[in-house]
């Protein structure tokens, strides 16, 4: 079955001085692995910036069910004046995003709102030029809607400690070491509540926007198995110091 789909890079592996296979979520089939040729030789067919974390591209392939690895036709980078690579911000977001992206989504079908929502928020981080780094915390937590973990919001003056494990909002501080204080609760519960737009002029200093992250984080590591560690986080942590 020959199918045309956007898909968005995660990840790849070198396989040989050319060739690369390359993890890609794409529109019409989920995750799928590619064999993707023709790349490191003195006259490339597929130049090596496709190989760049969340590259929106355009793909055709042959789809075969039964097979673990598919190979590409034909492959286009959709947008071509992409500032993310050219900006070590943005481009450590990126590294961040595809690391969260690829131990978290594992399914080989089609979901397309999950998609739609990966696809727009590359294209936001692209264009933006303030507000990225809470743009970067708007993503994940809203990203866990499609994964099936979003957080009940129940948040009151007395319900203050949000608790990991439940996801929901507690009125004592649980015990165990999966909760948030009373700083990183009231701005995940703003996260939840704000727009996108409202999130951007969010007052938050770099400590404050680390510890909430960092929380963040072990919130997919408890909801999700395969997200344990995220090495990506300290290198973003570092360039936003």
């Amino acid at each position: 079955m020959l199918l045309k789909s956007k898909a968005i890079v995660l990840h790849n592996i070198k396989y040989s001085d050319n060739s690369f296979i390359v993890i890609m979520y794409t529109e019409k089939m989920g995750r799928q692995s590619f064999m993707v040729k023709g790349i490191g030789s003195k006259k490339p067919k597929i130049r090596a910036n496709i190989l760049q974390s969340l590259t929106l591209l355009n793909i055709e392939f042959e789809y075969k069910a039964n097979k673990s690895l598919q190979y590409i036709k034909n492959i286009q980078i959709s947008n071509s004046a992409s500032t993310i690579i050219f900006d070590v911000y943005k481009s450590s977001i990126a590294f961040f995003w595809a690391e969260i992206l690829y131990k978290s989504i594992l399914e080989e079908e089609a979901n397309n709102h999950l998609f739609e929502y990966v696809y727009n928020s590359i294209q936001m981080l692209d264009i933006k030029s303030r507000g990225i780094a809470n743009l970067n915390i708007y993503f994940v937590i809203h990203l866990t809607k499609f994964l099936g973990f979003f957080p009940n919001d129940n948040y009151t003056e007395l319900t203050k400690y949000f608790d990991i494990k439940n996801a929901s909002f507690k009125q004592i501080k649980p015990v165990h070491t999966f909760s948030m204080d009373e700083q990183s609760s009231i701005l995940l519960h703003k996260f939840i509540q704000y727009s996108e737009n409202q999130c951007e002029n969010l007052d938050m200093n770099y400590k404050y926007r680390k510890i909430l992250l960092e929380r963040i984080v072990d919130y997919y590591s408890v909801h999700i198995n395969n997200v344990k560690s995220i090495k990506s986080l300290s290198v973003l942590q570092e360039v936003f110091h």
